[in-house]
């Protein structure tokens, strides 16, 4: 993919577009992001994209932010980045510093309350989207013990009501130990090979 003024202007209109349209965060812009990148424009694959959204998901801040910091490195490195991040977080600015202008007026309207209620189901509707979509990804893919993490995780949170920085510790943890052991299955066959 060639690097040229254009390719970075596309890179932030992109970011900006999305954060621009997007209510419920992170969990929301996440999916529109591997539409955008993966699908639209075939800049990176979906494994990148889940490994970014877990990524973005488990680090501190906010996870549209993350996720649009992780693609802009990985697509065009720091400049690449800064823009992506400066395209996700001027949409938010600009709506909340009109909003912070007029809250007197937006905060009593009856209009404002059923349009944010209204929104609160599409989100609800895009993460069950996203997860669904990734969940059969993953299960073509073959790969169960993602998916049984998955489920995991989801009774552990509902059902359980267990907080969910065990959760992320423990399916961090769990991941770290499924790599090493790959790493250690994958080293004797290098070997073997050489």
């Amino acid at each position: 993919m060639k690097k040229d003024p254009r390719f970075y202007l596309r890179l932030f209109w992109s970011t900006f577009t999305l954060s621009a349209c997007t209510f419920g965060g992170g969990y929301v812009m996440i999916p529109l992001m591997q539409r955008r990148f993966v699908i639209q424009y075939g800049w990176m694959d979906e494994k990148e994209m889940l490994d970014i959204a877990a990524i973005a998901q488990s680090s501190p801040g906010a996870t549209a932010v993350n996720a649009a910091l992780l693609v802009g490195y990985r697509l065009a490195g720091l400049p690449g980045a800064l823009l992506t991040i400066l395209g996700s977080v001027l949409p938010p600015l600009f709506l909340l510093s009109a909003i912070s202008l007029f809250y007197q007026a937006f905060r009593s309207s009856g209009w404002v309350g059923a349009f944010l209620w209204g929104m609160q189901a599409a989100v609800g509707a895009v993460m069950v989207d996203v997860v669904v979509g990734m969940g059969m990804n993953l299960i073509k893919a073959k790969k169960l013990l993602p998916v049984c993490i998955m489920a995991g995780a989801f009774l552990a949170s509902c059902v359980f009501g267990l907080n969910a920085v065990w959760i992320i510790l423990f399916c961090g943890a769990l991941g770290a130990l499924c790599a090493l052991l790959r790493k250690k299955r994958e080293r004797p066959q290098e070997e073997e090979s050489a």
